[in-house]
């Protein structure tokens, strides 16, 4: 009989990514995938350690998965792993600890420990400093919107983030390997590709002259997608051409997620972060004047140290004025091994509570009035449907609203023109127009 294996994911796309990776890896070695609170003989947990709360839940999960198999082979990874090999290797019943390389590994350490007795922790951890890009690849997405990993690390030394210190430096995919990947997903189906990495703007700074948008360039032309996504973007990648390279790619979906972090000069120079207001203003700007209907998303961390209510009515102006279709936003979590957890002026817990709650809403009104305007002026929507969520078919269109219809049609896999009528409690509810 073969042996199980469940997985936990935790964190930002890229480690889902990698999950769904490794999972096939696992299933080719033979494995049987099953769900994580299953009893199983393998649990692999990628950890994640963005915040103070995703350490906590990473470690809540390895504990999970001892509970329910105390002889299970317990596996954990990436980036919690990566920063905190020592506490997790101590935790009793944690049978390998690895970081963020090797990973494509591990089905054949999991055959290794399920051959021997249950012993204490082998911590494999080791410095990422030279570690190419390793090798990971999906054949099929369990929905029609798939994930592709093109890059790994961070160059950047922003003052709050550990996320370079638990994924090393840039390191660019091989573009034959993207395209690669993506006529495999298009084969079986994907019609929507969303290119993501840790810092997917840098992709290229290793590679000989060839950059993000080249890549994109390719995808669209070289592999049969009909709808290609980015993810995270920084601000200050919107150079005029690359604006008007994006802008002349017809299958580059009209949706950026800016990374932000704050709407308040003082506080991105002390985040660090290697733009002001100004030039995130000029990029949506930019990039609203070269693609119709384009819209955009963002983060924002509050209660950084030294905010000022002053400094925090900026990022709400900020905001309200760049009409961003979603605010994700974050209480600073001082990372330790980073300077700003020990920056002086940190601010209590309940302002950031506050802050969050305030800014949130901002948020919420924001887009319910840039999607009333948009249901006033009867824009229609290409959608990808999705899933089905009780007599509605839901999916995104092409600037990323999330848009409902009422049907007992399974539309999941299909483009559809859809005509936005009212507002639902995550995007618009619509009507199909065949005739759009």
């Amino acid at each position: 009989m073969p042996y199980r294996v469940g997985f936990c994911s935790l964190g930002c796309k890229v480690s889902q990514y990698e999950s769904e990776a490794l999972a096939e890896r696992f299933a080719a070695a033979g494995f049987t995938v099953s769900d994580f609170d299953a009893v199983c003989d393998v649990y692999v947990i990628n950890t994640c350690t963005v915040t103070v709360e995703s350490d906590r839940k990473s470690r809540q999960m390895i504990r999970r998965a001892i509970r329910v198999n105390p002889d299970a082979a317990v596996i954990v990874t990436g980036c919690s792993s990566q920063l905190h090999p020592d506490e997790i290797s101590s935790i009793r019943g944690v049978s390998y600890v690895s970081g963020n390389d090797r990973k494509m590994n591990l089905p054949e350490v999991a055959l290794e420990l399920l051959s021997r007795p249950k012993t204490a922790a082998v911590n494999a951890v080791r410095d990422l400093a030279g570690v190419p890009f390793e090798p990971a690849a999906i054949t099929k997405a369990p929905r029609t919107r798939a994930f592709v990993k093109i890059e790994d690390g961070c160059n950047c030394r922003c003052a709050y983030c550990a996320i370079p210190l638990a994924r090393g430096p840039v390191r660019s995919k091989a573009p034959s390997d993207v395209l690669e990947e993506v006529r495999a997903l298009v084969s079986s189906g994907t019609r929507e590709i969303v290119l993501t990495g840790i810092e997917t703007a840098a992709y290229g700074v290793d590679l000989d002259g060839y950059r993000l948008v080249d890549l994109i360039c390719d995808v669209a032309d070289k592999t049969g997608v009909e709808r290609i996504r980015l993810s995270s973007l920084a601000p200050e990648m919107m150079t005029p051409g690359v604006v008007r390279r994006l802008a002349g790619i017809g299958k580059l979906a009209p949706h950026f997620h800016l990374s932000l972090q704050s709407g308040s000069d003082a506080v991105l120079a002390g985040m660090r972060r290697p733009y002001r207001t100004d030039r995130v203003r000029g990029s949506i700007a930019a990039l609203r004047e070269a693609i119709p209907g384009v819209t955009f998303t963002t983060d924002v961390i509050v209660g950084f140290p030294g905010e000022t209510e002053d400094c925090f009515r900026e990022t709400v102006d900020f905001c309200r004025e760049a009409r961003f279709l979603r605010l994700h936003v974050f209480p600073f979590s001082p990372r330790p091994g980073t300077p700003a957890a020990t920056f002086p002026d940190q601010i209590d817990g309940e302002t950031k509570r506050r802050r969050v709650r305030e800014l949130v809403k901002v948020g919420r009104d924001v887009a319910k009035d840039l999607l009333s305007d948009l249901i006033a002026a009867e824009t229609p929507l290409s959608v990808l449907f999705e899933t089905r969520d009780g007599e509605y078919m839901t999916g995104h269109s092409e600037n990323y609203i999330e848009v409902r219809v009422k049907t007992d049609r399974d539309l999941a896999g299909q483009i559809l023109p859809v005509l936005p009528v009212s507002l639902s409690p995550e995007g618009v509810t619509g009507i199909i127009k065949s005739n759009i």
